[in-house]
């Protein structure tokens, strides 16, 4: 469906139904736009992505010739599976979180990290603990600022002085509710903003899923040479490790991470160190050790064709996402990572643009029609 098409779509009843940033969507299918903020607003720490994991299955299973779950909690999507020549998509669906450590005498839950938290931005935020019968609401409390003592303030907080009040009265109380080992997260918030952006927890990496989705819906109704495997690995936040497991099962020949990058268009950033990237100026592309030169250039090669929006960045050695376990998968994967540039990294507040997830489902599904299983990537 073509994007005027997709507009033509958009009600009036649908731009009021929930904000007035609601016309925003326009650039992008209903169904797609739906499915990304449903998806931001699953709860999915790395190890417990199951919520996050069966409804990306519920979504792209309409897109796939087969889809299947595995024992690391892996989605694995596939389309012409009978064709010899392997494409994997890899987008992690796991976020970073939390687990309950211990129960206080006082009814706080007391938790460690699960992945990179930034501790500085912990104080005052909303959480989920994802019991085994459902979500508990609850915030992460702070001594009030009128009781600290200056030095006090300017101190990021220390993970084991976290507490989780979910309202409890005591510590029998709270473990009617909670025990120790269940996961939390940062809570749903998903919010448009202009210019086609939206801020929401799990940003990093639940886009990079659905565009690894939006793919094959792009290329459901086309007719491949190849097979192409999309997957919404888990536990990336804590080493990587589904891609790891998934790729291996696969044993793919060309392979592409999908996850976010650095986007440097605030105030603060060093653009000597990251380099120069923005929101709405397309996906970012890349060249360092980890890239296969030849699907790199092809990557590129497409993007000047069909007029698609992206930028370039650099990673000297392994990049910190999925692609560095692809590539070093069996005897070696040609792998490349294309990035969606997310602003406010690992916070609660991470912000990207809706026409640059579009633009890297397009690219990365235009390159794939490229392919073809006599093609080499021996740089």
């Amino acid at each position: 469906m073509s994007l005027y098409s997709a507009r033509k779509r958009w009600t009036l009843a649908d731009i009021h139904a929930k904000s007035k940033n609601r016309f925003e969507c326009r650039f992008m299918e209903k169904e797609s736009f739906n499915f990304l903020e449903s998806l931001l607003g699953k709860c999915g720490p790395s190890g417990f992505e199951n919520e996050s994991r069966d409804h990306w299955i519920r979504r792209t299973r309409k897109y796939a010739d087969e889809i299947r779950k595995d024992v690391h909690g892996n989605a694995i999507a596939v389309l012409n599976p009978g064709a010899e020549f392997k494409i994997m998509l890899a987008g992690h669906l796991d976020e970073i979180g939390f687990i309950v450590t211990h129960i206080s005498d006082g009814g706080y839950l007391h938790v460690a990290a699960v992945g990179g938290i930034d501790r500085v931005t912990l104080p005052g935020s909303q959480v989920k603990v994802l019991t085994e019968k459902d979500a508990i609401d609850g915030v992460i409390g702070k001594k009030a600022i009128h009781l600290t003592e200056p030095e006090e303030r300017r101190k990021a907080v220390v993970i084991k002085d976290v507490w989780i009040d979910i309202g409890a009265k005591n510590r029998k109380d709270a473990e009617k509710y909670v025990k120790v080992g269940d996961y939390a997260t940062y809570a749903p918030n998903f919010m448009l903003l202009k210019n086609n952006l939206f801020s929401s927890k799990g940003c990093d990496n639940k886009t990079g899923a659905f565009v690894a989705s939006e793919v094959l819906k792009r290329l459901a109704r086309r007719k491949l040479n190849v097979a192409v495997y999309g997957v919404a690995t888990s536990q990336e936040e804590i080493g990587l490790r589904g891609a790891r497991t998934s790729a291996y099962g696969i044993d793919p020949n060309v392979g592409i991470a999908i996850d976010v990058g650095f986007a440097s268009d605030t105030p603060g950033i060093d653009k000597r160190v990251v380099g120069e990237a923005s929101l709405g100026k397309g996906p970012i592309l890349y060249t360092g050790p980890n890239i296969n030169p030849v699907l790199g250039k092809r990557l590129v090669q497409t993007a000047k064709k069909k007029r698609i929006p992206h930028q370039f960045s650099t990673d000297p050695g392994v990049t910190g996402t999925d692609a560095g376990a692809l590539q070093v998968t069996r005897a070696g994967v040609a792998t490349a990572l294309v990035s969606i540039p997310n602003r406010y990294m690992h916070t609660q507040v991470e912000t990207c643009s809706l026409t640059d997830l579009d633009n890297t489902a397009k690219l990365i599904a235009e390159t794939i029609l490229t392919i073809t299983p006599r093609m080499s990537f021996i740089p």
